[in-house]
């Protein structure tokens, strides 16, 4: 089992920054991943981020690429999702996510909101 909480998500306006934080517990193991996910009402869940167990890699949707950065303190086991230049399209409800690789998440954290303001 693997616990995530997140925190972070609020309310900006348009070209603002925010930065959300998951940190897991549990039997994680280094050859997993963790990944961030986004649903805006009326729509599907996206993936927005992913990145290593290590930190190493990482890889971005093409949406929010060059704005959103990922980055993962080993000692803490939290991974964090710096958001830049934020803009509306960007509202949504954020999820943070652990799995066995990119393609297989098998945990999932309570979502936080993220509202973008124009």
């Amino acid at each position: 089992q693997v616990q995530l909480v997140e925190s972070g998500g609020g309310l900006v306006q348009t070209g603002g920054s925010l930065r959300l934080s998951c940190t897991a517990s549990g039997r994680t193991f280094s050859n997993s991943v963790m990944g961030w996910f986004r649903q805006a009402p009326g729509k599907e869940r996206e993936f927005v981020a992913v990145i290593s167990w290590s930190g190493h890699v990482t890889s971005y949707a093409d949406s929010v690429k060059g704005r959103f950065s990922i980055s993962k303190d080993n000692a803490k086991n939290t991974v964090y999702l710096q958001m830049n230049s934020l803009k509306p399209e960007d509202t949504a409800v954020y999820y943070c996510a652990y799995g066995s690789s990119a393609r297989d998440y098998g945990y999932w954290g309570q979502g936080t909101q993220v509202t973008v303001s124009s």
